[in-house]
This record gives C-alpha cells, structure tokens and sequence, in this order.
C-alpha cells in the first residue's frame, strides 16, 4: 500500500450554510456538486462546511464561529473573463470589498472581498485575459512578457490562442 499523499479539496468553515450556499451559487456562480446537508461540495473541489462549535477543529484551533470578525487566513482565488460583470454583480449583492478593481503589479485586474463568514475572496483575470488585454492596448509579446512575467513563448501562444 502506498503512503503517497495527494491534495484533495479546501473547507471553508461556515457559521450558515444555507448563507453560504446562496452566496458562492447565486453570487459567485458555483454549482453543487454534492449537498449532504451541513456539507457542500463544489464543483472545483471546494467544500462549504458548518461545523459544529464542539468539533475537535473548533475546539483544538479556539474558532468562535459566533465571532462575526474573525480574520481571514487564506485566500480563495476564481477567475473570470469579465471583470467588469463580476465587479457589478458583487456591487448589487452589497458584498464587503477589500479592494475594488485593481491592476496588480503583474498587470492582472482583481477584485477582494469577503464572503459571509469573512473568508478572503479574489476574482481575477484569467492569464489569457489579461495578457491578450495587455497585448490589445499596444504592448508587443516581448513587452506582455516582462510585464506579466510569463515567458514570452507562452504569451505568443496564449495570443494566438484568441485568435
């Protein structure tokens, strides 16, 4: 038998998941996978789960899962092709932003924000996106390249990819 270990899926710790639910299929667009109640499973490989306050977890790691402020320790990362649609679709659910549109240094458009149980959310530019948006405002591969740090032979694939 072997002891390979490999990565399965992320949980989002949730105070509500009927909250939680509603958010990431209604807001961000998810679909469910599976549902086994106080445990959802996105397609992707999220998973959405109400834990109880007296599970080892909580207890071992002192969640207060009634503490509305709590912290953000990871970030859970989507892509979109549209930023602009996400931007306004987040706007109309009134979702508590980080950061509005942003260009990162590396020249990707992203959105931060919090879902209901204040897990740090980004939405960026898919890698296709933004280097073909680079390349449409005039940059050439070379100059796409050193922006993005991408090599320039993928940059020129994803580019003719679009095509």
């Amino acid at each position: 038998m072997s002891s390979n270990i490999k990565f399965h899926s992320t949980a989002a710790f949730v105070r509500n998941i009927e909250v939680s639910k509603r958010f990431y299929t209604e807001v961000l667009g998810q679909k469910i996978e599976l549902d086994f109640g106080k445990n959802v499973v996105l397609e992707g490989g999220m998973t959405l789960w109400e834990i109880w306050q007296n599970h080892i977890v909580a207890r071992k790691m002192s969640l207060d899962l009634k503490d509305k402020f709590l912290k953000p320790r990871v970030e859970f990362c989507f892509e979109t092709e549209d930023i602009q649609a996400v931007f306004e679709k987040l706007c109309e659910h009134k979702v508590e932003f980080i950061h509005k549109i942003y260009e990162e240094p590396w020249g990707q458009l992203t959105v931060r924000f919090l879902d209901p149980d204040r897990h740090l959310i980004e939405v960026g530019e898919s890698l296709s996106t933004f280097i073909n948006r680079l390349y449409k405002a005039g940059r050439t591969p070379e100059q796409v390249a050193e922006k993005t740090t991408v090599p320039v032979d993928v940059v020129k694939g994803l580019l003719k990819a679009k095509v």
